[in-house]
């Protein structure tokens, strides 16, 4: 059994312990949810579905820099981007919420220079990127979430 087929069959479970997360982390205004202990920091990003237009909320994790945050398009290594990478990109105008705050964002794609001086201090935040990388054969982008 390989690494993907074990995460395949644990979707279902992943999924419904997003959507608790999620709702945990808006009632109590990111106390719950936010810093998860030996974990790294979430924050709840909104989307838009590309195709469908349904507003979606995933939990994440990120890193800032300076007055930007980063979240990483890994979906655990598996072959194609996350849908909310595709969602972002199609509509690039949205919210975050970090703690107790939320705030306007553009979401651009680091482009090669930017990935390159991120990379490391993504490994930093959460060094199991690496491994996602590790995985598949797409380079996992980085996406800067700017304030707007």
């Amino acid at each position: 059994m390989d690494y993907l087929d074990i995460a395949e069959r644990n979707w279902p479970i992943l999924r419904r312990f997003a959507s608790t997360h999620t709702a945990v982390y808006r009632a109590t205004n990111g106390l719950l949810g936010h810093r998860i202990p030996f974990s790294p920091p979430m924050l709840l990003l909104d989307h838009v579905g590309a195709r469908s237009g349904t507003r979606r909320t995933t939990p994440l994790v990120y890193l800032t820099d300076g007055d930007d945050i980063v979240i990483v398009a890994s979906k655990g290594g598996y072959p194609q981007h996350p849908g909310w990478y595709h969602n972002l990109r199609a509509n690039p105008d949205t919210t975050i919420q970090v703690g107790g705050e939320r705030r306007k964002v553009r979401a651009k794609v680091a482009d090669p220079t930017e990935r390159a001086r991120l990379w490391p201090k993504v490994l930093e935040t959460y060094s199991g990127f690496g491994d996602y990388q590790k995985h598949t054969d797409r380079e996992i982008p980085l996406i800067v979430l700017e304030r707007s």
